[in-house]
């Protein structure tokens, strides 16, 4: 019988650094260009977005980037900011 090797996924992610474990979140939860319409409004899309960039700039020590994603990532979830129009609508 064929030894099994299991693995959890916790033992899988210990080969990443958190830099990179935090880029593929941010990488995860961009919004494609593709998708910008339909998750325009989606302020959970928009601030999770914000959120994953907020930590990767503290990671990579660029914190005042890290502090204005962390605000705009707020801004979503308060509701004092909505998605800017289009640019190729209205034209």
């Amino acid at each position: 019988m064929p030894e099994v090797i299991t693995t959890n996924k916790a033992e899988l992610l210990q080969d990443f650094s958190t830099l990179e474990l935090a880029q593929a979140l941010a990488d995860r939860l961009a919004i494609a260009p593709n998708d910008w319409h339909r998750l325009k409004a989606n302020r959970k899309a928009q601030a999770g977005q914000n959120a994953a960039a907020a930590m990767v700039f503290l990671l990579s020590d660029r914190k005042e980037d890290a502090i204005v994603n962390l605000k705009q990532a707020t801004a979503w979830l308060d509701r004092s900011i909505s998605a800017p129009p289009c640019p190729t609508h209205g034209k």
